[in-house]
């Protein structure tokens, strides 16, 4: 893709961003596992919409840790997801969850 130049109004040219096309990047329809299905809904979706899915159910249904809330509690749907563990930390819970889509 040819990138255009424009010019300042100090007179220096600088290389316009060019926009990525629709589908790639975060914004590329994923489909979740079943088991996340279960949590987020089943069909494609980008990655974007899979997170504030899970953040939705986790608010939801209140799994984020009382004391620290950047642990949040699986219950029997989370479970599996997280690897049989009964606690995560937020950016583990996003490995965890990148994992069970494709």
């Amino acid at each position: 893709m040819p990138t255009k130049t424009t010019t300042t109004k100090s007179g220096s040219k600088t290389a316009a961003k060019t926009a990525k096309p629709a589908g790639q990047g975060l914004m590329r329809a994923v489909q979740p596992s079943a088991e996340l299905a279960a949590v987020v809904g089943p069909g494609t979706m980008p990655r974007t919409e899979v997170t504030k899915k899970v953040w939705d159910y986790i608010k939801a249904k209140g799994l984020q840790d009382a004391k620290n809330r950047r642990m949040i509690n699986a219950d029997d749907k989370l479970k599996p997801i997280f690897g049989g563990k009964k606690q995560v930390s937020m950016f583990e819970m996003t490995k965890l969850v990148n994992g069970h889509l494709k």
